[in-house]
């Protein structure tokens, strides 16, 4: 049985910008552009309309910029993951999405792969952070959050495991077959992870990872 289409909402203020993303998430390759929105004030109602399983989002935009946009989806509970994508290079943007609630985050002059691998692994419960500038976003992360804690001994082998691949961005079902255990068992360990080092989601996980030197960038995932 084919796989449904990822189902993506667009959110730029630029037509050039939202017809190039078109031709780059096309049906064929397994998306479905269900919506577009020019602002991020409209972004709430095109939401609750079509149900999109990705917001691809921009954050410079004239009335409501993507880390408010982003804020208030996540403020809303139940919502789609947000992948912002940006041509700017800003460490505080991008850091500032990440707290807002962003799964992640992808630069414009990212090649087309690059992006489809991004939202395809967001729209499954992933977490993608561009690693040409994930050390610096990280650093400008870290100066605006609480001070730093030891990472506490709370976690089991098996959850540090599992925190040490969400860090490199892998699924749950990635996760499961890397580790041979069922995707079952990955969910309920990324539960306890949250609960005990209080994260509120994986991109979060990601952050918390490499603020304790858990992993760093670049590094291979054991």
């Amino acid at each position: 049985m084919t796989a449904p289409d990822v189902r993506v909402l667009l959110v730029d203020d630029q037509e050039l910008v939202r017809s190039g993303l078109r031709r780059i998430l096309r049906r064929k390759d397994g998306f479905s552009i269900v919506a577009e929105c020019s602002d991020g004030d409209e972004v709430p109602t095109a939401v609750d309309e079509h149900r999109p399983d990705v917001v691809l989002m921009d954050l410079r935009m004239k009335r409501v910029d993507g880390i408010t946009a982003t804020r208030n989806l996540a403020s809303r509970g139940d919502h789609p993951p947000v992948l912002v994508l940006t041509t700017f290079d800003d460490d505080e943007l991008l850091s500032g999405s990440l707290r807002a609630g962003a799964a992640g985050f992808v630069l414009k002059d990212s090649a087309a792969e690059d992006l489809i691998r991004a939202v395809r692994t967001v729209a499954v419960g992933g977490s993608c952070l561009d690693p040409a500038v994930t050390g610096r976003v990280l650093t400008a992360y870290r100066s605006a959050a609480t001070p730093r804690r030891e990472a506490p001994g709370e976690l089991t082998a098996r959850e540090a495991d599992v925190l040490v691949r969400i860090a490199r961005g892998l699924t749950n079902r990635e996760i499961a077959l890397d580790l041979g255990i069922s995707e079952v068992t990955v969910k309920s360990h990324v539960g306890h992870i949250f609960v005990k080092l209080d994260l509120r989601d994986r991109a979060a996980a990601i952050v918390y990872a490499f603020d304790h030197g858990i992993v760093t960038p670049g590094a291979p995932t054991p």
